[in-house]
């Protein structure tokens, strides 16, 4: 198999979804990226260009420049770029395929049908579905309006009209056989299906839900995939959510993340709260970055998609047991998802509190105050681990680090791991080198040099180990002062591209924060005076480049015109040609 890595990657989206590659090209040759863009960020006109202030990260000059002629966007300032399919999949966090099908209901092409598995007929019946969920939400949300015993329920709950109709809340009628009111042939099983009725004994079919508010739940194409209910005073179960559908998993999904998007990009941070009243009295108060998790614990997806759209993830949970439970499943679920420069926190509010409670109690003002008060995970890891042992025992601190072990390795972020588990060597009262033989993790930073027979055994120059530092952890690269560096071992040169690339890429990975300060201009000043390249087998020199991502590499090109490709992980002190 050969080709550029983004071409490969195109290559295994087209298998796993059977989406032919010639229709993606025939897609983007019909779409106009402006256009796409410009529904999302207001585009100005520039010269041949359209530029805006970038999405991805904060900046008061526009950097972020779309070319309509080579369909093409780039910010110069984070380094975000791409087609208008990788817009959609990085602005809206959409899914490849959901991304794939946004577009071509824009420009109204159908995308192809699977040959596998009936793929598109599984579409089909999900688009179904989601009319059918829509049907159901209009009568819910007219109900509402004919109810004066839910609207005074949400007058009392704080919630205006606006709010409401933001989040699409309506009301369903006690009674068994409401929707057969909405729909002609009750019996049909699409509604089973839905989730919006239930077949009991004796084949007697009856509404899943009744006098209940009724919060409808959209996925991030803005399509109703389901339905949580809620009691209007006292009764069991407090919450009743729709089952897991064709359209909807619990897992995948968090409420009110459409209504969210926006306030997060804004905030930077994202708040992850366990009821859809919570997230409804937050926007209600002007905390409009807060998302629920579908009456389950938090899952890896979640994780995922929320570490696309915020660098900040703060769980906030009620103070007692049930909370901290969920508090503690968010945290075991975060550790292989962690990545240097973004933040997971937890808040806990006052046992007598929820989210709800508490801001219509103490206000906005309060509440982000708390926030900014959030325990940060590795403080809460410490602290939960360290409760019921007796640190003052041998016994106590060994049995502290056997329950740390597991989580220890899980944890993805490498600076942060670092630290940890240098703060837990420090609490048992071990080497951070002892305690990573325990852990069967290899130190990144010593390399292993044996002396061939007859050889005088010699370490590397201290440039080439302060490389293999760097490139290890790539965010030191932000605090090197490579001027000082320099004019006390001129060797150190030789780390200019490697430091300006990684600071770039630093920047890259870590997009949405507003970075640039005159601190990095200096640095960037700095490396700018030092040769740009480097060589790694003396016969060709290497530039810095990454992929959309951000993941950092070089390329180059030889005498030859042999073109190369290096992957930051691939490159070993050793290969690292010092040059004049």
């Amino acid at each position: 198999m050969s080709g550029t890595p983004a071409q490969l990657c195109l290559l295994i989206f087209y298998n796993a979804t059977m989406i032919p590659a010639d229709f993606i090209q025939t897609l983007l040759g019909r779409v106009d990226i402006v256009d796409v863009i410009d529904q999302q960020v207001h585009l100005k006109k520039s010269g041949a260009n359209f530029v805006a202030c970038c999405p991805f990260h904060n900046e008061k000059s526009p950097s972020f420049t779309v070319s309509q002629t080579k369909q093409f966007y780039h910010c110069f300032g984070c380094g975000a770029h791409g087609t208008a399919l990788g817009f959609l999949m990085e602005y809206n966090g959409l899914p490849f395929v959901d991304a794939v099908r946004q577009l071509a209901d824009g420009v109204g092409l159908q995308v192809p049908q699977s040959e596998h598995k009936d793929v598109g007929a599984q579409r089909h019946d999900a688009v179904d579905l989601s009319a059918i969920l829509t049907n159901a939400l209009n009568y819910y949300r007219a109900q509402l309006k004919a109810s004066p015993t839910a609207i005074d329920y949400l007058k009392r709950r704080g919630v205006s009209g606006q709010i409401a109709a933001r989040f699409g809340i309506g009301y369903v009628p006690d009674g068994w056989h409401n929707l057969a009111t909405v729909f002609t042939n009750y019996g049909e099983k699409t509604l089973v299906t839905a989730g919006l009725v239930i077949d009991g004994d004796n084949g007697k079919r009856y509404d899943r839900f009744r006098d209940r508010i009724m919060f409808p739940i959209w996925n991030q194409r803005n399509e109703v995939i389901g339905f949580g209910g809620r009691v209007l005073d006292k009764g069991e179960p407090k919450y009743l959510n729709s089952p897991e559908t064709p359209v909807f998993e619990k897992g995948r999904e968090l409420y009110g993340l459409t209504q969210a998007m926006k306030a997060i990009r804004a905030s930077g941070k994202v708040i992850v709260v366990e009821g859809y009243m919570d997230v409804v009295a937050l926007a209600q108060h002007g905390v409009e970055y807060a998302v629920a998790t579908l009456g389950t614990a938090t899952s890896a997806t979640h994780i995922q998609r929320l570490s696309r759209l915020s660098d900040h993830i703060i769980f906030c949970f009620d103070g007692d047991a049930a909370g901290r439970r969920a508090a503690w499943r968010a945290l075991e679920v975060s550790l292989p998802h962690l990545v240097d420069g973004k933040e997971v926190g937890f808040l806990f509010l006052p046992t007598e509190h929820d989210p709800d409670s508490f801001i219509r109690e103490f206000g906005r003002e309060k509440f982000e105050e708390a926030l900014m008060n959030a325990i940060p995970l590795s403080a809460y890891l410490i602290q939960e681990l360290q409760i019921g042992q007796d640190l003052r025992k041998e016994e106590g601190r060994a049995a502290l680090l056997q329950t740390a072990k597991p989580l220890l390795k899980q944890v993805s972020a490498p600076l942060l791991s670092v630290m940890l588990r240098k703060r837990f060597s420090e609490i048992v009262g071990i080497s951070r080198d002892e305690l990573d033989g325990l852990l069967n993790i290899k130190n990144p930073y010593v390399k292993q040099i044996t002396a061939k027979p007859g050889q005088r055994e010699s370490l590397p120059s201290a440039a080439i180990q302060l490389a293999a530092v760097i490139l290890a952890s790539p965010g030191l690269a932000l605090q090197f002062d490579l001027e000082i560096a320099a004019s006390v071992d001129p060797d150190m040169k030789i780390l200019a591209p490697i430091v300006g690339f990684l600071s770039w890429s630093s920047q890259c990975s870590g997009r949405r924060r507003d970075r640039g300060g005159p601190g990095q201009r200096n640095r960037f000043d700095a490396i700018e005076s030092y040769n740009p390249s480097f060589s790694l087998d003396g016969t060709t020199e290497f530039h810095p480049t990454a992929n959309r991502t951000g993941i950092p590499g070089w390329i180059g090109q030889n005498e030859e015109g042999t073109r190369k490709e290096v992957h930051r992980s691939a490159l070993s002190d050793s290969q690292i040609d010092r040059g004049p």
